[in-house]
């Protein structure tokens, strides 16, 4: 079920039967209709089981939309972004994550899965250690600081700033590059001393913003 663009910081989906919503605990701004919501838990079995397992661990806590009716979800005043999967992946730092259709899967991975250079990036962004991996047939709400925009990729290779990166679609490869000299060691560089290097097929999503999310 897609959901729908209330204004820059609110989304609106429908709910029903075989098409429940999972949402962060507290992301429910107002719904009407016969809806429930049932927090997940760590080892919760059914809808929304596999999620909980994935976020075991994680600070992110997120519940299931359940009934029948409308309901409108944001996050202390943050914008949403909402991506359409149709069968690829959205790879996007788990605290970033809104809301989404239930049926889509869940995977959680953490810094050593992804090696020195995801190691570093999470760092670098204060975005945490873990990343999650979205998949299927569906539609996710993001949050981020002043709203996102995607690049394109076709084969090229983009720059984006470490905190300002969201998330990608596609078959990317994403690896932080430093370029540190004797002006940023001594603080008078141009500030962007890190870089993400985006290369491949698919989209980056970027945010307004370098602020730290």
């Amino acid at each position: 079920m897609a959901f729908e663009q209330v204004n820059g910081k609110v989304v609106r989906t429908q709910v029903a039967p075989g098409q429940e919503i999972i949402a962060r605990r507290g992301a429910m701004l107002g719904y009407d209709g016969q809806v429930t919501f049932r927090p997940i838990a760590g080892q919760g079995q059914g809808v929304g089981g596999v999620v909980g397992r994935a976020m075991t661990g994680e600070s992110v806590k997120m519940m299931v939309t359940e009934g029948t009716g409308s309901v409108y979800y944001g996050w202390r005043g943050l914008y949403v972004s909402i991506i359409e999967l149709t069968g690829d992946s959205l790879t996007v730092e788990a605290d970033r994550l809104l809301a989404h259709d239930a049926n889509l899967q869940i995977s959680l991975e953490t810094i050593g899965a992804g090696g020195v250079g995801q190691a570093v990036r999470g760092a670098m962004t204060g975005q945490g250690l873990f990343t999650s991996r979205v998949s299927g047939h569906g539609s996710v709400a993001l949050l981020s600081h002043g709203g996102t925009f995607p690049l394109h990729l076709s084969g090229e290779t983009v720059g984006v700033d470490p905190q300002a990166y969201v998330g990608h679609v596609g078959a990317l490869t994403v690896q932080l590059k430093a370029s540190v000299g004797f002006r940023e060691l001594t603080g008078r560089g141009s500030g962007e001393a890190f870089q993400l290097h985006v290369s491949g097929h698919g989209t980056v999503h970027v945010q307004a913003s370098e602020k730290k999310f």
